[in-house]
């Protein structure tokens, strides 16, 4: 289970003065002169130990600078150290969250924006046609081919602009075409586009788009051919009718005029569409159905029926990369059985479908499904799987390789820093050991994998123990003379003074063991729960 590394949970700079994120100014000033006392560098004599104290201190003082300022800890709270480092003008004039919320996001956006304007966002397609049929009958495997690219560029904060254009030849036959698009953001809520196309398909058209309400969008455009003259009209309204869903509804004036009802529901792990469509001298019925089986896999099937289609599909698709996608693909219909083969990679696509029969033989329909498909999970169980799972565990070590000099320098701080509270540590557990008060007598941060086999550190288990950091010292140092411990709520215990998070990117808890009025506790919690000890829940 992967962590949110950034946002208002990451608030390390509670963790380090050891209050809780509500604190009151007075107990900000109270803790800050609590951990300023154990280390001011003027109370070490030895050069070693007066480094330690003087980064420690440093950390401390830029805690207090910040968490003491109300403005800058409304920045913190809100968005981090990101909101402190971004740059926001501190003063009287940001003195609400929302301004401050505000100003970020205005410079969030100005930074976007840039980083847009300084790239070109392409993409295109590659479809080759091939067909059995065909090779057999000795006139060559390829039927058709088809290309089309496009580019898109922010050329201003309201203005961009795309260009793209399509070449395709079936058989003897082919042509191209090319396009220009232009669209300006004229508001919040409405945007104007101008496009034009030369070839196939010349044309010139306008198009306007405006968020009539919260849950309501118009589209409307005006398209002229440039070989006939006709003119087309078409309308759009969408609608959102749930968090999830949404329709839509579509009307087309002109030589081929028609109107469309849709629907579209998406969910975590479904999704599913359709749309009926009359038109002048046609008619067509569409419905898809997509189940995300993980983060990685889907099923699709999908129909297709009116005066000129009738098609059944099914298929799945398997994520391999953060960026690339397959896909497999068994349609059936009047134009005869293919499957299709698609790679996603980025904003590239290449799409190869395969004729294999014109004819809907049903024993060839079902050899070309039921082959494929076990040869899928054959390829899959034992070559696709241990191939992905090989890749994973090099992408997972690779990301340790990078962290691990990160890592080892926190566990250095981290060690440094306990070294400062040893001796108040072992006054404190000294004296609640004499009255039969509260001693931590073990104490383990880190993996929560690692913690469920927390046991075989004592057997030298480098892969275990390497997502692991011994706490106990910085515990029984956070004991108060009450005999009680509190680690409050909502702040990530890395941050803690002699903490370190030995593992970047994974979940984590906090196992704890401590003796309380002679008798043996143990408790395990969260990374981002509260801890308060002692409890009798927590007895063995």
């Amino acid at each position: 289970m992967k962590e949110e590394e950034s946002g208002p949970q990451n608030r390390e700079l509670y963790a380090l003065l050891h209050i809780s994120p509500e604190a009151s100014d007075e107990e900000i000033r109270k803790a800050y002169r609590q951990w300023a006392q154990i280390y001011h560098p003027d109370k070490y004599q030895a050069l070693e130990m007066k480094e330690i104290a003087t980064e420690n201190f440093q950390r401390i003082c830029e805690a207090y600078e910040i968490l003491s300022d109300e403005t800058k800890r409304q920045i913190y709270d809100i968005y981090g150290m990101e909101g402190i480092n971004s740059g926001l003008e501190l003063g009287t004039k940001l003195n609400k969250a929302e301004e401050i919320k505000e100003e970020l996001e205005r410079l969030r956006r100005q930074k976007e924006l840039q980083k847009v304007a300084a790239h070109l966002r392409p993409s295109g397609s590659i479809m080759a046609n091939l067909s059995l049929p065909q090779f057999l009958e000795g006139d060559g495997i390829m039927k058709g081919m088809a290309m089309a690219s496009e580019v898109q560029s922010q050329i201003s904060k309201n203005n961009a602009v795309a260009i793209g254009g399509n070449l395709a030849v079936n058989g003897n036959a082919g042509g191209g075409a090319a396009s220009i698009v232009f669209r300006h953001q004229m508001s919040s809520v409405s945007s104007i586009e101008f496009m034009g196309s030369m070839g196939l398909r010349a044309l010139l058209g306008v198009q306007t788009t405006r968020h009539i309400s919260v849950h309501s969008t118009a589209t409307m455009g005006l398209a002229m051919s440039l070989r006939d003259g006709s003119v087309n009209l078409s309308n759009t309204w969408t609608r959102q009718l749930s968090d999830t869903a949404h329709g839509n509804i579509h009307l087309s004036l002109g030589p081929e005029s028609s109107i469309a009802v849709g629907w579209q529901r998406k969910e975590q792990k479904r999704s599913a569409s359709g749309e009926i469509k009359l038109g002048t001298g046609s008619f067509g019925a569409t419905a898809n159905y997509t189940h995300r089986f993980s983060t990685k896999s889907h099923g699709r099937i999908a129909a297709r029926i009116g005066s000129t289609a009738l098609e059944l599909e099914l298929g799945g698709g398997r994520k391999i990369s953060e960026f690339s996608t397959i896909r497999m693909l068994y349609t059936v219909g009047i134009q005869g059985i293919f499957w299709k083969f698609e790679l996603h990679r980025g904003g590239q696509k290449l799409i190869v479908p395969v004729l294999l029969s014109r004819h809907l033989n049903p024993i060839f329909a079902t050899g070309a499904f039921v082959v494929p498909t076990s040869l899928y999970f054959v390829l899959k169980r034992f070559v696709v799987k241990p191939f992905y799972l090989k890749r994973e565990k090099q992408k997972a070590s690779e990301n340790m390789d990078k962290t691990l000099v990160q890592v080892q320098e926190a566990r250095t701080a981290a060690k440094k820093a306990q070294q400062l509270l040893q001796n108040v540590a072992n006054r404190k557990r000294s004296r609640q050991l004499e009255t039969g008060g509260l001693v931590v007598t073990k104490a383990l941060y880190g993996s929560r994998k690692a913690l469920k086999n927390r046991n075989q550190i004592e057997e030298v288990k480098d892969e275990v123990a390497s997502q692991i950091i011994d706490v106990t010292l910085p515990l029984n140092f956070l004991v108060s003379d009450s005999g009680k411990l509190k680690l409050h709520e909502g702040v990530k215990k890395s941050g803690i003074m002699g903490f370190c998070d030995p593992c970047p990117g994974e979940s984590k808890q906090l196992y704890v063991e401590y003796t309380f009025d002679g008798n043996n506790f143990e408790v395990i919690v969260d990374d981002l729960d509260e801890l308060l000890i002692p409890q009798e829940s927590h007895r063995i």
